[in-house]
């Protein structure tokens, strides 16, 4: 792995197991606490025009240990430098040395640059965008849908001598773009080829954002079809603090969708995690639930 995290959750606050569980989540723990992920994509939004929920995004991190993760989009509009400094770091700054990211469609229209020059050797090594560390006994794989990802491609050939060099009992993978969502964005099918190849190694859970929502989908295969004995769980979670979207339509498998300001906390266990969805002040929508690793 190309690196590790030593995630600190003592005496900071942490999702409670007896949280209700919307829709069909199960609250049961699968086994001991062993690491804290939290974060959002979709973040640093500022201009006199809009309304940005990333600095109440930010404040319920402040109360939150663990690892944090973006799921990319992290600055608007271009993901410039000024936007980095002038639209984030008022919100998510703070947490920089605990941040792990990944990078949008919006990184790359200042040419990703500065979003590497941001997050420095936190964003992995070199400007490929893609790379892994450790949570506890979890492998966490950060990759990047803003360059080629089909199977002939090197984040493709990179992720599959991830997996089989440092195999795992429980794995998360994010990236921005997803290939299953129910937003106004939609599927972004040029992702099944990276899905198939963390379908084949029995990855349990992604996270996306670039739909400016939430939304929780049942285990599935990459193609969409419900899978509860190998499936992949993938989150929809575009709410760090950017314009929200509605839901133009339900998309098969999807299990809750909402419409909120907020952040998720994957809590990481030994054989499985729990969720916990947590919006900002004033917003009530939540999701959480818990789930085995294959």
């Amino acid at each position: 792995m190309l690196g590790t995290i030593a995630v600190l959750i003592a005496c900071s606050k942490s999702p409670s197991p007896t949280t209700p569980v919307t829709a069909s989540g199960s609250s049961t723990l699968v086994g001991p606490r062993i690491g804290l992920l939290v974060g959002a994509g979709d973040i640093g939004f500022c201009g006199p025009s809009k309304t940005s929920g990333s600095e109440a995004t930010g404040r319920l991190l402040d109360g939150l240990g663990g690892t944090v993760f973006t799921a990319g989009d992290n600055a608007y509009p271009l993901g410039s430098l000024d936007d980095y400094r002038n639209c984030y770091e008022p919100g998510w700054g703070r947490h920089l040395a605990r941040t792990r990211p990944s990078p949008g469609n919006h990184e790359y229209m200042s040419g990703a640059g500065p979003y590497f020059g941001y997050f420095g050797g936190n964003a992995g090594v070199g400007a490929a965008g893609y790379y892994s560390y450790s949570v506890g006994a979890w492998s966490v794989i950060s990759l990047n849908s803003e360059i080629p990802s089909s199977n002939s491609s090197l984040q493709s050939q990179w992720l599959r001598t991830e997996l089989t060099t440092n195999p795992s009992l429980c794995t998360a993978v994010y990236w921005h773009r997803p290939l299953f969502s129910s937003g106004s964005h939609g599927d972004n099918p040029d992702m099944r080829d990276l899905w198939r190849v963390l379908y084949a190694f029995n990855v349990d859970v992604v996270i996306n954002g670039h739909d400016h929502t939430y939304e929780r989908f049942a285990p599935q295969d990459p193609d969409g079809r419900l899978d509860t004995a190998r499936g992949i769980r993938e989150f929809v979670v575009g709410t760090g603090g950017s314009p929200l979207y509605e839901f133009p339509s339900a998309h098969a498998n999807s299990e809750v969708r909402g419409v909120a300001w907020g952040v998720i906390a994957l809590t990481l266990l030994e054989g499985g995690y729990q969720w916990e969805f947590m919006p900002v002040e004033g917003q009530t929508f939540r999701d959480s639930g818990a789930g085995a690793c294959h």
